[in-house]
């Protein structure tokens, strides 16, 4: 009953999706604001910095696709290389495997006698299960999902970019450095609000975490626009 009126609500089942989700919707505002800040502090155009905002954002799209896709297919192979290892080594070694689970049981502070019992069930129903989640760490809620990360993480990464593009469109020609990057200030600080709430994080940290480095990658930007500007 008392299980039954206190549900937990840990939300590590969102960890993959958000991840990919927060890394391209920042990655997003950062990138193309920080490319639409160093073209316009280099003299260039409403025109100019408006083709170049919105090439940043196909490439970084398809980029962080494409990135996301190889990189979670390397975990997802990885993954499948130890299962199948750890398959074969049930079928080999049964009793080796039964003893190495229960002695990571023992490590965690069950008695022996409690720990070999613990193995034994849970082998019983489901011995791969058992292994994979207490001796390699795998399990559905962190498994890596190649394709719904490089989704995730492009679509998230249009959406922030798309942010600071329509700040050149209705800012004056003469405010778009200042403009851009207030607004992309506000849209990192809701950002990293957001995703520290969907989490179930205290929100200060990752917000100011989100502040800081976006406002320092603009600032750098700014300044090497600003040479290559008195340059030309």
């Amino acid at each position: 009953m008392r299980l039954s009126t206190h549900p937990e609500d840990h939300r590590l089942e969102r960890i993959g999706w958000l991840r990919a989700a927060i890394l391209g919707a920042n990655d997003g505002i950062v990138s193309t604001a920080s490319l639409i800040i160093g073209v316009a502090a280099a003299s260039g155009g409403q025109a100019e910095t408006l083709v170049a905002g919105v090439a940043g954002l196909v490439a970084g799209a398809m980029s962080m696709a494409a990135g996301e896709y190889v990189s979670v297919s390397s975990q997802a192979d990885t993954e499948a290389a130890s299962l199948a290892k750890e398959r074969a080594e049930l079928a080999s070694q049964p009793a080796f495997e039964h003893a190495e689970l229960a002695a990571i049981y023992v490590e965690r502070g069950l008695d022996p006698a409690l720990a070999d019992q613990v193995a034994t069930q849970l082998m019983a129903r489901d011995a791969l299960g058992a292994h994979a989640r207490d001796e390699l760490g795998i399990s559905d809620i962190t498994s890596a999902r190649p394709v719904q990360a490089a989704l995730t993480s492009a679509l998230t990464f249009a959406i922030g970019a798309a942010l600071p593009l329509l700040m050149v469109l209705v800012a004056p020609v003469s405010l778009i450095i200042w403009v851009v990057a207030a607004a992309s200030l506000v849209f990192l600080g809701l950002l990293g609000f957001i995703g520290a709430q969907a989490g179930g994080a205290e929100p200060w940290r990752p917000t100011f975490r989100v502040l800081f480095w976006g406002a320092l990658a603009m600032a750098i930007t700014a300044g090497i626009g600003t040479v290559f500007g008195i340059v030309a």
